[in-house]
């Protein structure tokens, strides 16, 4: 059954509108309001590479957001469902989700889930998978201790590097996802390390919320992960950064601690579909995702 474009909650009147068609000031304040960082920039680019439905009242202030990015015609992440805790008990994420439902159908869908939302996308299925650990804050370089030899030569990346992060980006991730990682690339710094003029790891760094974000991160082993994420950290050092990872253990979850980003918060992957370990390349020196690009874009 198709879902109507509009909900009766208590006294008020909710509408679907584009996410296009609105101003950026509102939706900047709309996350502002549930606590996320976002800037207006941010979500000019998440509009950039994606799409969405904001839920508006009456008067067109902005109640709820979805927003989806698809890869090719078979894979989709899920990302900014934001309402406030009372509208959501009232039906109003369930409303939002079941008109992205209808634009992602046919796709296997995989989303990362606050605390608040989790209990939403248990009741549309989504299977829990993996905890992310959102580490934050003042990045500081180790001082003590000395790096382990770097197996390979780290390098500033540039864009003709950029089928190569695409392939290692669609090995780490298990989905191919060329026009993010072009935008991403637009956006961030990166470095690269190459064994025989092979990339073998990546890190993108790029402004985002308080400061900046060091993401997508793709790897075979902590050891090459550090060697391309440590110059990002001895550039920010003294300012804001942050990593979101699966990690929660080994050298690279040992690092980022060490480097003035503890856990802040954790949200949980969720899948509906395929698994994540279906997509899984396998073996073990396979490229591993270190580090998501973000929250939303997974």
């Amino acid at each position: 059954m198709k879902p109507s474009g509009s909900l009766k909650i208590d006294t008020f009147s909710m509408r679907i509108g584009d996410i296009e068609g609105v101003e950026l000031d509102r939706l900047h304040a709309h996350s502002l309001a549930v606590g996320w960082p976002h800037r207006a920039e941010d979500w000019q680019f998440l509009r950039e590479s994606g799409e969405g439905f904001v839920a508006l009242d009456e008067i067109g202030r902005v109640l709820g957001s979805a927003m989806w990015f698809a890869h090719g015609a078979d894979f989709a992440t899920v990302g900014m469902v934001i309402t406030s805790p009372r509208l959501q008990t009232l039906g109003a994420g369930q409303w939002l989700m079941k008109r992205v439902f209808e634009k992602v159908a046919g796709r296997d869908l995989r989303l990362n889930a606050t605390r608040a939302a989790r209990r939403l996308y248990l009741s549309l299925d989504f299977q829990p998978e993996k905890t992310v650990y959102q580490c934050q804050g003042i990045a500081r370089l180790q001082t003590t201790g000395r790096p382990a030899n770097i197996r390979g030569d780290v390098r500033i990346l540039d864009a003709s590097d950029i089928p190569a992060i695409i392939a290692l980006d669609a090995a780490g991730f298990g989905v191919r996802r060329a026009a993010l990682i072009e935008r991403l690339f637009a956006h961030s710094a990166g470095y690269g390390l190459f064994k025989d003029d092979t990339l073998t790891a990546f890190a993108l760094c790029r402004p985002f919320g308080r400061g900046h974000v060091v993401g997508p991160v793709v790897a075979q082993s902590d050891a090459d992960a550090l060697a391309v994420v440590r110059p990002h950290v001895a550039e920010h050092s003294g300012s804001f950064l942050r990593i979101d990872t699966h990690m929660d253990s080994g050298e690279f979850a040992a690092f980022l601690s060490h480097s003035g980003m503890p856990v802040f918060d954790t949200v949980l992957t969720m899948s509906l579909g395929k698994r994540l370990t279906d997509f899984a390349v396998g073996g073990a020196t396979a490229p591993v995702t270190y580090a998501l690009a973000s929250q939303t874009l997974g």
